[in-house]
């Protein structure tokens, strides 16, 4: 049954909002490739507030704060990582595409 793979939400107690600190940490975490979904299970949260804090919607200008602390606590990795803001990729198809294919 597919109700057997539905994980319960974890209680009220053990949600808190995200704080700068965490916003720095999901950076960093983000940056080491750590899957979103172990860090929504870590943080308790809704997968929204990552991109929130990646779109830096939430806690502006904890990138770079974020990127301090990773040439701090990981000297000489800066090199492999792709500090630049995070990119949407657009769901919708281009109109244009359409003239791709022949008219049948």
């Amino acid at each position: 049954m597919a109700t057997a793979f539905l994980v319960a939400p974890p209680p009220a107690i053990a949600r808190r909002p995200l704080s700068e600190d965490d916003a720095v940490d999901i950076w960093i975490a983000r940056w080491l490739r750590i899957r979103p979904a172990d860090l929504v299970r870590r943080y308790a949260c809704d997968p929204r507030r990552l991109y929130e804090i990646w779109e830096e919607a939430r806690f502006p200008g904890s990138r770079s704060r974020a990127l301090d602390e990773f040439r701090r606590r990981f000297p000489g990795l800066e090199l492999r990582i792709d500090p630049g803001p995070h990119r949407r990729i657009p769901t919708a198809s281009h109109i244009g595409q359409l003239s791709l294919f022949p008219e049948a």
